[in-house]
């Protein structure tokens, strides 16, 4: 598979909401609010992730499985994200060159 096949295949199953929703199922709460209050992050980030405005970061991720237990490989599919490697970014890459 290429690598652009790889990456439209990942926009099509990437979905944030069903990691937000099992967060919120399997720690036990009520909404969006008392998840954002539990991973220490304003509840705005939340609504920003699910309405696809902002990705889940690695230190979200982190703290999802500090709170929750999950290993970061379950939290990754959750969410669709099943990539095996990630690519670091270059510095010339980070600056737009």
């Amino acid at each position: 598979m290429s690598t652009a096949a790889a990456a439209e295949e990942t926009i099509e199953t990437y979905d944030p909401n069903k990691l937000l929703d099992h967060l919120i199922k399997h720690l036990g709460l009520k909404n969006d609010a008392a998840l954002a209050q539990k991973l220490h992050v304003a509840s705005p980030v939340l609504s920003k992730i699910r309405h696809r405005k902002l990705a889940v970061g690695a230190t979200l991720l982190i703290s999802m499985h500090e709170e929750s237990e999950i290993s970061i490989k379950d939290l990754r599919q959750l969410m669709g994200d099943r990539r095996k490697h990630f690519r670091p970014i270059r510095p010339d890459e980070a600056a737009g060159a």
